[in-house]
């Protein structure tokens, strides 16, 4: 097993990405189109994978398919790149979630919102403490929606729980994770995690953050790669250059409707052939004209 610690080296560096999570027509999960995704990507260079989270439609599986979607993931990636499985909702059901992956063999849990209701500090720090306690393996918790957590809240779950190794950033508030970063010093593994993460990704490296995870992984893996490598060698006529052909246009398509940032990676994968299904509802898949639209970028990135 990956301890803790060793995950927390492992995701401090590289580039990590979030598999999209195959379906058929109806809707149901297909592992073995699944499992040639994972062994399709695994290759190009990803740290750490992350199976079943929020561009695998976590919100939308059921029980019984989060633990086929994970055990896939494991049993497909074992000995070629660690898998952390997402994990989320209220206390209790994230609680289950995270002993399953861990029971599966996932190397950690990406601690997802606990969703809908609002809660103060104190609430989401209890959260995120009793998942951990629950917990041999390591966490990273996902800053985002109602699950933000202040640099004094990080600091105390620092002191009582070892195994959370990771802070991921959904919100990107400067000033806030400016303030954790100085905190907490090197004690978490710091991850920029909001969509499109590429177009923060000079900004937050500048913070201290150079590791983010990237959804466009899924379906331009080598250009995903050449970007993050252009980040970390300050190639800026390169990173300008693809955020200008390619990120800019993206994300013109990807603001069109609210759950697009997952809906897009799903077009994306199938137009270069490695097909993953539609989105679940509630999301929406991409009008004709979008996917004709986001082929053309995505020619013009392979083309480089």
């Amino acid at each position: 097993m990956t301890t803790p610690q060793e995950l927390k080296t492992i995701i401090s560096e590289g580039l990590l990405s979030f598999p999209v999570t195959d379906f058929d027509a109806n809707g149901d999960f297909r592992a073995d189109t699944y499992a040639a995704r994972l062994e399709w990507l695994a290759p190009y260079g990803a740290t750490a994978l992350f199976a079943a989270g929020g561009t695998g439609e976590f919100f939308s599986l059921t029980p019984s398919e989060y633990s086929q979607v994970v055990k896939t993931a494991v049993d497909t990636c074992r000995g070629k790149v660690p898998i952390l499985a997402g994990a989320g909702g209220p206390t209790r059901t994230a609680i289950a979630y995270a002993q399953e992956a861990q029971r599966l063999g996932a190397a950690g849990v990406l601690l997802m919102p606990h969703y809908l209701t609002e809660a103060s500090q104190e609430g989401v720090a209890n959260h995120v403490e009793e998942v951990c306690k629950s917990l041999d393996i390591g966490v990273v918790v996902y800053n985002r929606a109602q699950q933000r957590l202040n640099a004094d809240s990080l600091k105390r779950l620092a002191d009582r729980c070892p195994n959370l190794i990771g802070f991921k950033d959904g919100v990107g508030e400067i000033e806030s994770m400016v303030r954790v970063r100085r905190v907490m010093g090197d004690r978490f593994a710091y991850l920029g995690g909001l969509p499109t993460a590429e177009v923060y990704a000079a900004a937050y490296k500048a913070l201290g953050v150079p590791v983010y995870s990237s959804a466009v992984f899924n379906f331009i893996p080598e250009t995903a790669m050449r970007f993050y490598r252009a980040i970390a060698a300050n190639d800026h006529e390169t990173t300008n250059h693809l955020i200008d052909t390619f990120f800019l246009p993206y994300l013109e398509i990807r603001n069109r409707r609210a759950g697009y940032a997952v809906s897009i990676v799903k077009a994306g994968a199938k137009i270069v052939g490695h097909d993953a299904g539609p989105v679940r509802a509630p999301l929406t898949d991409l009008t004709e004209e979008e996917v004709e639209m986001l082929a053309a970028l995505i020619r013009k990135a392979e083309a480089k």
